[in-house]
């Protein structure tokens, strides 16, 4: 038996039909279309996920912890001993400041859209300039005794608020 390309179709009851619901009492899924019998179920745009029949339920009896500071910063956090791996792997370029481009190149700060912050976690030899968003003491400590450097975007100071702050200010001022 020879096979033809016109001839070619899948075997007998290799691809079965959808069960069209609630078309008569024949198709054996009519009246109720498998939905049982009445009740808020049974009817469409039912909306219980998580009713509990009026029982306190569980997500609201589970306290409630902790807040998202809305004026959060959100930071890349890098160590010193990750920086200092990458030198000694030679991904990192010892003679250009380091910044958030260059860690990110490398492959070393993942995400912080407000920046990089150094960390002073693990081993640090390396002489290396930062230009980073923010660094501890630590850190800053480190690259100095290693003989780099860290730059730091200045801090303006905050301006005094409300009227009797700026009259206290006009006071300290005469």
């Amino acid at each position: 038996m020879t096979i033809k390309l016109n001839d070619l179709r899948d075997n007998n009851g290799a691809r079965k039909g959808r069960m069209r619901v609630g078309r008569g009492i024949g198709s054996g899924k009519g009246k109720t279309g498998g939905r049982g019998q009445k009740g808020q179920k049974s009817r469409s745009g039912v909306s219980i996920n998580g009713f509990e029949g009026g029982q306190m339920p569980l997500h609201m009896r589970l306290p409630k912890r902790g807040f998202n500071n809305i004026f959060g910063k959100d930071f890349a956090i890098v160590n010193l001993g990750q920086v200092q791996k990458l030198v000694d792997a030679k991904k990192l370029d010892a003679k250009k400041p380091v910044d958030h481009a260059a860690l990110k190149a490398a492959g070393v700060a993942r995400g912080g859209k407000d920046g990089v912050r150094l960390l002073a976690k693990g081993e640090f030899t390396a002489k290396l300039t930062f230009a980073v968003a923010g660094a501890s003491k630590g850190a800053i400590e480190a690259v100095e005794k290693a003989g780099g450097k860290v730059e730091l975007p200045e801090v303006k100071e905050a301006a005094p608020e409300g009227k009797k702050a700026q009259r206290r200010a006009d006071a300290k001022a005469k």
